[in-house]
């Protein structure tokens, strides 16, 4: 299916589908389509994180996050993430991405994006996300937390989480 039309449809389904809290887990249902497979008949790997983007999105527009961005001319962008596969998805098979909020730092906010068939996890990611501004910068921690009206306490980041952000910083320079 093409991804310009998922991404229409998500956008559709998300405002018609059950009001979250941004801390709340977001289920967002998919069928594996003919153009999301590689030659060895399974949902290609770089696929797995164009659906992503859509769980995310779902989860921002059914907590109502999605509007406020564009109040403050803030976008969303994907600094870093990291997936593990465990089970194949194949053509025509129904799964479900779940995304939720991990925690956040004081630079970054770390998300946790499930694709589960039931009870089984076919592949687990890990992302890293900032916010920018329209006209240019980043949102930082402080403006954030009062768009969202504070953060909860059950957030939380990880050692290993930090040490994932820390090993892969990328160097401004080749040096």
């Amino acid at each position: 299916m093409n991804l310009w039309l998922r991404l229409l449809l998500t956008r559709l389904r998300s405002r018609r589908r059950a009001r979250l809290s941004l801390w709340d887990e977001a289920v967002t249902p998919f069928r594996v389509a003919p153009t999301d497979l590689d030659l060895l008949g399974h949902m290609n790997n770089g696929r797995y994180l164009t659906l992503m983007d859509l769980g995310r999105l779902d989860l921002m527009i059914r907590s109502g996050f999605w509007a406020d961005l564009d109040t403050h001319g803030w976008f969303p962008v994907v600094a870093g993430q990291t997936i593990t596969f465990r089970k194949e998805l194949r053509l025509g098979q129904r799964f479900e991405i779940r995304t939720r909020i991990l925690g956040l730092d004081d630079r970054w906010g770390y998300l946790e994006q499930r694709f589960c068939v039931g009870d089984t996890v076919h592949a687990h990611a890990l992302v890293r996300t900032r916010f920018l501004k329209r006209e240019g910068g980043t949102v930082d921690h402080d403006e954030l937390e009062r768009a969202v009206g504070g953060f909860p306490a059950h957030l939380r980041v990880d050692d290993w989480m930090r040490e994932w952000t820390r090993a892969t910083r990328v160097p401004s320079s080749q040096a």
